[in-house]
């Protein structure tokens, strides 16, 4: 019995030898045909290099995919020069002088001073989704951190702020584009909207727009005399001030050194922002040939629901100004009405436009 037993046990083993060697010449020869078709396939790409090349050249491929996203470009500004990320994903907006320009470029910023806008011309002053920054005599700068950005392009009436800004969100590019000294505005101007073009990948939508802006300063320079002589006046609150010519004059009294235009009264400017005292009789003994007037109050006043006297009534029907060769001849241009709340290169064109009408149509 035990021999017969170890018979059957040995013919087992065999059985299970045979079937163990078989299964290890399968899987060598497996082996071997993974390897010859691998093989064979790096020898058609070019060998295991052109292979480790291709795999190489797809990383690459891919981490510059990614990467793409994050570029940055180098923009200078007023405080120097600053590597900006080519996409920001969260942009807060303090300078009334950039609004249209950048819903021009369709840019949604995370913040912005709504408060300063003019709702029936701003299309960002209605959008809740916009943090509100309040106005610069009661900013609500908490919203910058709230709205963690990456860019902020501030300036204007937010221009005191730029340290809080910086310190308020230190990981973020600030950028500010203001009027530089003895540089002229319009031409400053120009360089802001070319530099948020460049900022925003829009500079072919930036260079329209100076287009369209040098087009009507070409029509008034070629319009203009070069001898009537102009004034500048700003009207609030039923009153008129006037608008110094040069720099220091509020909106209008840098247009003098852009058009080379002769003042009608001489007389340095004190406060830039709201015009200087001036009489009636004083702007009478003037006597200007062109009136180019800023009606502060047109969109301010009205938004609130008070009752204000239009620029044309407090100029056109005063008594002491009947006489003045700018109000008999219906020579008065007055800039936009959203211009004290905008002053950006559109309203720039919108009043040049009507000037260089005003100066043709009296040839």
């Amino acid at each position: 019995m035990r021999s017969a037993s170890r018979a059957h046990r040995s013919r087992i083993l065999g059985t299970l030898s045979i079937g163990v060697i078989a299964l290890l010449a399968l899987s060598a020869c497996g082996s071997q045909a993974e390897a010859e078709e691998s093989e064979a396939a790096q020898a058609e790409a070019g060998g295991p290099e052109a292979a480790e090349a291709e795999e190489g050249e797809t990383e690459a491929a891919e981490a510059e995919a990614e990467g793409a996203g994050a570029a940055t470009i180098t923009i200078e500004d007023d405080h120097g020069t600053h590597e900006v990320s080519t996409d920001s994903q969260s942009v807060v907006v303090t300078d009334n002088r950039s609004y249209r320009t950048l819903e021009a470029f369709g840019v949604e910023p995370t913040a912005a001073a709504r408060s300063l806008m003019d709702a029936q011309t701003h299309a960002y002053a209605a959008d809740e989704s916009i943090l509100d920054l309040g106005n610069h005599r009661e900013p609500d700068l908490e919203n910058v951190v709230a709205a963690e950005p990456d860019l902020i392009i501030n300036g204007q009436r937010f221009q005191d702020y730029y340290d809080d800004l910086r310190g308020l969100a230190p990981e973020a590019a600030v950028l500010e584009f203001e009027p530089q000294p003895d540089a002229d505005l319009v031409e400053e101007l120009i360089r802001k909207t070319e530099s948020l073009g460049e900022v925003f990948g829009k500079k072919d939508v930036a260079a329209e727009l100076v287009e369209e802006l040098q087009a009507e300063m070409a029509r008034v320079q070629d319009a203009y005399d070069g001898e009537s002589t102009v004034m500048g006046l700003l009207t609030s609150g039923g009153d008129m001030s006037y608008v110094a010519p040069g720099p220091d004059g509020r909106a209008i009294g840098p247009v003098f050194d852009t058009f080379d235009l002769t003042p009608a009264l001489e007389q340095e400017g004190e406060n830039e922002s709201h015009g200087d005292d001036i009489s009636v009789e004083a702007i009478a003994t003037a006597n200007p040939d062109w009136l180019l007037v800023l009606d502060r109050d047109a969109r301010i006043t009205q938004e609130e629901g008070e009752e204000y006297s239009p620029a044309a009534e407090i100029v056109e029907e005063s008594a002491a100004l009947a006489d003045v060769s700018a109000v008999e001849n219906g020579q008065i241009v007055y800039l936009p009405e959203n211009f004290y709340l905008t002053e950006d290169i559109q309203a720039y064109t919108e009043f040049f436009r009507d000037f260089a009408d005003a100066l043709e149509a009296a040839e």
